[in-house]
């Protein structure tokens, strides 16, 4: 259970994109931000999100959304990933950990008998003031983006 809350301030953010461009969320003032976190990139479940959000990002787009998908992974690392299934988001490079561990994803896993540190599939709805509008927890990659437009579209009513 992520510490964060809906209504709370949505934490901060500097990071590198996949070509090496800074985001803050101080940047993305009345906007609506989905920041979703996945575990790494080109591997099964985080490509079938990544694509099911780029095959729907028009739909993003009406709502005026900015997505940012964020991993542990490197620039070079997320370059590649853009590259290989054409995504039309940014994503960040969180190598430091410093993001995964503000919003509270960063967590002990497990994976066939072994447990481990890693980030967790969970997304976060900020509105246009930077607060969070909506917490998703263990997201199913292909159901998110069905999620994510039923709320944006009740909640910007």
């Amino acid at each position: 259970m992520s510490t964060l809350k809906v209504g709370d301030n949505a934490p901060e953010f500097n990071l590198p994109d996949q070509d090496g461009k800074m985001h803050a969320l101080k940047d993305c003032v009345g906007k609506w931000v989905l920041l979703y976190f996945y575990p790494k990139d080109d591997t099964p479940g985080c490509t079938t999100e990544a694509c099911s959000l780029r095959d729907n990002f028009s739909k993003l787009k009406k709502f005026k959304v900015q997505v940012f998908g964020v991993s542990t992974d490197s620039i070079k690392s997320h370059r590649k990933f853009v590259d290989k299934f054409d995504l039309p988001f940014t994503l960040l490079s969180d190598e430091n950990k410093e993001l995964v561990k503000a919003y509270d994803v960063y967590k002990p896993k497990k994976f066939m008998g072994r447990e481990f540190m890693g980030t967790m599939r969970d997304s976060f709805l900020i509105d246009t003031n930077g607060k969070i509008a909506k917490i998703y927890e263990g997201v199913k990659p292909a159901d998110h983006i069905d999620e994510v437009l039923a709320d944006l579209s009740s909640l910007q009513k």
